[in-house]
């Protein structure tokens, strides 16, 4: 969110951004922190891993250069951790990630009031429409294949025997779309699915999964669809900023504590 940030149309406005970065650095402490309870040294996983080890939504690796895209991801992929969450917060037999997921839980939902808010007010604007249009185009079935393999692609749903969560992907996936398309549709933008009366579900009208020309935040649908070794192979490889992202928070933390040594060293000489 940072880059596209820079792209704020007002102070209030890059405020808000960094104050939703602000809640995503404590949601990854919180998560960390657990997982430092269970053992496993949290300056390893953050400092020490390759950037291709990390595991999130390949989404993020996506770079957001516009605050137009901004909000857009605010509207769509933190709806999609929204309900992720919430299915999590609801479900979990693990009391330290319940109890810290209502903190979380709250903040995901401001974040994603705060997408559609700026969405309606853009839709308002001189060729904000086409903008938000533009947008929603590549990062709608971005979206979309967030909540991972379809439940015929899984052999088991280990997540859900052991008590984390309780919805499978498919089920999430219906979740999102039931919020996501309405809000999209009563702004007049062209979204890829419709609910189906028949079938009683949300059907997409693209060729899912399929090709994605990340440099240029294109799906090649006319190519059809994809097997999901594909998809698999390019989350893998991460996206083009995973490398950057990463590697920065990296470095900054190689330098601090060189400084950190420094004054120690420097400590010494004058206590000698």
């Amino acid at each position: 969110y940072y880059l596209a940030a820079q792209d704020a149309p007002s102070t209030n406005a890059y405020i808000s951004a960094m104050s939703i970065i602000q809640d995503e650095v404590a949601h990854a402490h919180i998560a960390y922190r657990m997982l430092e309870d269970l053992g496993v040294s949290k300056e390893q996983l953050v400092y020490e891993r390759r950037p291709e080890d990390f595991k999130y939504p390949y989404a993020f690796d996506v770079p957001l250069e516009t605050w137009v895209e901004l909000v857009v991801a605010n509207a769509l992929y933190d709806r999609a951790g929204f309900v992720l969450l919430s299915d999590v917060f609801k479900h979990t037999t693990y009391g330290p990630w319940k109890r810290a997921l209502a903190k979380v839980d709250k903040e995901e939902s401001f974040h994603l009031r705060h997408g559609e808010t700026w969405m309606r007010k853009i839709n308002k604007e001189p060729g904000g429409h086409d903008k938000l249009q533009a947008a929603v185009d590549w990062m709608f079935p971005l979206t979309v294949e967030w909540f991972g393999l379809p439940d015929s692609q899984k052999k088991h749903n280990i997540q859900i025997e052991y008590g984390f969560k309780g919805y499978t992907n498919d089920e999430l996936r219906q979740v999102w779309m039931s919020t996501a398309v309405p809000f999209l549709t009563s702004l007049d933008i062209d979204v890829p699915a419709y609910f189906d009366q028949k079938e009683n579900k949300y059907v997409l009208t693209f060729p899912f999964p399929s090709r994605f020309d990340v440099e240029n935040k294109r799906w090649i649908f006319e190519e059809g669809q994809i097997g999901w070794d594909k998809v698999i192979e390019r989350w893998k490889g991460r996206g083009p900023h995973n490398y950057k992202y990463v590697s920065e928070i990296q470095r900054g933390y190689g330098e601090v504590n060189q400084v950190g040594v420094g004054q120690r060293r420097w400590q010494e000489i004058v206590a000698a």
